[in-house]
């Protein structure tokens, strides 16, 4: 029978090297204006943060409406471009104000978990990199306002 004061500290060293992570990965494209009115919002434009740090959620995140107002710390991640990727870049903190699925302007691409502003986009993004249409991403829903 194994001596379970030896298998003690195996057990707390095993449990401690555990990391746990709640971010998810996907993609990301980008919308410019006009940018009301919005699935959440209506044509209210106070609903946008003063950085115009705000997304339209992909069908994957929204949730039946759920998304409105779920704040995301986005990350670029690679593109088939290369360079893409701000160097050095900081996530991100963006709010869900739309739906991608209805949105006024059409996003730079389809299909993306999320669609981010123009601000957004260019933020965590190297505009010296060339046409930028789609990227990868690493995002984290965040209670931080």
């Amino acid at each position: 029978m194994i001596n379970r004061l030896k298998l003690l500290p195996f057990l707390v060293s095993l449990l401690l090297g555990l990391h746990r992570s709640a971010a998810d990965v996907g993609t990301a494209t980008s919308y410019s204006p006009p940018y009301l009115p919005t699935a959440c919002y209506g044509g209210d434009a106070s609903q946008f943060p003063s950085n115009n740090f705000f997304a339209a959620a992909g069908d994957g995140i929204w949730d039946n409406s759920a998304a409105c107002g779920r704040l995301y710390l986005v990350k670029c991640l690679s593109s088939t471009v290369p360079r893409a990727c701000a160097d050095g870049q900081p996530p991100i903190l963006v709010k869900i104000v739309d739906h991608a699925s209805a949105l006024v302007s059409p996003p730079s691409h389809g299909g993306a978990t999320m669609v981010l502003s123009d601000a957004a986009f260019r933020a965590i993004t190297n505009s010296s990199a060339g046409q930028i249409t789609q990227i990868n991403i690493d995002f984290t829903h965040s209670k931080k306002v």
